[in-house]
C-alpha cells in the first residue's frame, strides 16, 4: 500500500525569477492535479538576491 502513495508524489523544484536558482524543491499530489498555488508561483527567500522573490515551477 505504501508504495501506492508514493507514486502519486512528484517532485519539482522552484526557481527564483530573478537570478534562476533552484532554492526550493517540494512534492505535490499529481493524482488531483496542480495545485492553483504552485501554477502561477510562490514568493519564497532567495539567499542569493536576499529578498523574497517570485518563485516558479520548474520540472526535471
Amino acid at each position: 500500500m505504501a508504495k501506492k502513495k508514493a507514486a502519486a508524489r512528484e517532485f519539482l523544484w522552484l526557481q527564483c525569477s530573478e537570478c534562476g536558482d533552484l532554492n526550493y524543491r517540494t512534492s505535490v499530489n499529481t493524482k488531483g492535479g496542480m495545485p492553483e498555488g504552485l501554477k502561477e508561483g510562490m514568493m519564497k527567500y532567495s539567499p542569493r538576491v536576499r529578498k523574497h522573490t517570485l518563485h516558479k515551477v520548474k520540472r526535471k
